[in-house]
């Protein structure tokens, strides 16, 4: 949807969960546009069209991340086949990009799918990106993601927050998850916003919002929650992770789903960090009860359907 008043120049292509939501800066005349992230690559010829219907006649010359999740960075290689766009991401994964490392870009070890793309720059925390009138202050956003970014239109007052913040929560502190301390990252990177004092938030999931003060205090209070009980975060990351899967399968055959789980080292680590003491067949069963119980999921003659 185009974005009004002060967001003059912006585009915002709302998507759902499995696809991150895709930001059009448009550029000054002779410049192009610069989309910020493209989503999944179950979702990439439908990216592919939503772009080129809000360009219009204008080029896309940049694609941008904010991080290499693949629900971010999944549209890349179809957006790059498209329009021959160069892609700037974060510095601490560009040689995993160039490697094209499945290890080191967590698909491996979290069973999802990315196609691979290439990079042709980089974007530091403290640099300044240029598109059309706007000038976007780079910030680092680590937590959801070591080498997450956010960038910040200080004049406009208008924030892309990525996965650090959304208008109800943020997305899953993936580095506990491995046993690495996050949590007080994630409490940094939301005081970093509130110090901000940004008028309008985009997310990576959801619609803008301007109510970044309740949106804040909700962040705040799931995160003590998930401090003063890390178990919780790791079984709500475990439903994350089934809930993805099945997301990107549409619908799979539960038989197909739970070896699926039991051979993807994060949903079997997370298991353990959440408590669970049964085998992560069973165990992955009682989550997908829940899942099916809230209805996120539903199973049918013996087949998990995305709901």
């Amino acid at each position: 949807m185009p974005l009004d008043q002060h967001l003059d120049g912006l585009t915002l292509l709302e998507r759902g969960w499995l696809s991150a939501n895709n930001l059009l800066l448009h550029g000054a005349p002779g410049e192009g546009a610069t989309v910020v992230d493209t989503g999944h690559s179950v979702h990439a010829a439908q990216t592919v069209a939503l772009v080129a219907q809000a360009l219009g006649d204008e080029p896309l010359a940049r694609i941008v991340n904010t991080h290499l999740h693949s629900d971010h960075c999944g549209g890349n290689a179809a957006l790059q086949a498209a329009h021959g766009a160069a892609v700037w991401i974060a510095p601490g994964q560009a040689d995993a990009v160039t490697r094209w490392d499945l290890d080191a870009l967590t698909y491996r070890t979290t069973g999802q799918r990315c196609d691979r793309f290439r990079h042709d720059g980089v974007l530091h925390p403290g640099d300044v990106l240029r598109a059309g009138q706007r000038a976007w202050d780079v910030l680092a956003a680590p937590g959801h993601d070591p080498d997450s970014l956010m960038l910040f239109d200080a004049q406009a007052g208008v924030l892309v927050s990525a996965d650090a913040l959304w208008n109800n929560g943020f997305g899953v502190v993936f580095p506990e998850l491995d046993g690495i301390d996050a949590f007080d990252q994630v409490a940094e990177v939301l005081d970093l916003i509130e110090r901000l004092d940004a008028r309008t938030v985009i997310p990576g999931h959801g619609p803008a919002f301007t109510d970044v003060g309740p949106a804040l205090r909700r962040a705040r209070q799931r995160l003590s929650k998930f401090v003063a009980n890390p178990p919780l975060h790791a079984r709500h990351a475990a439903k994350v992770l089934l809930k993805y899967h099945v997301m990107e399968e549409r619908q799979q055959a539960l038989e197909d789903l739970l070896t699926w789980a039991e051979g993807t080292p994060l949903v079997v680590g997370t298991l353990g960090r959440a408590g669970f003491r049964e085998p992560p067949r069973a165990s992955c069963q009682t989550l997908l009860a829940e899942l099916v119980a809230v209805g996120a999921l539903r199973i049918q003659e013996q087949v998990v359907h995305d709901v």
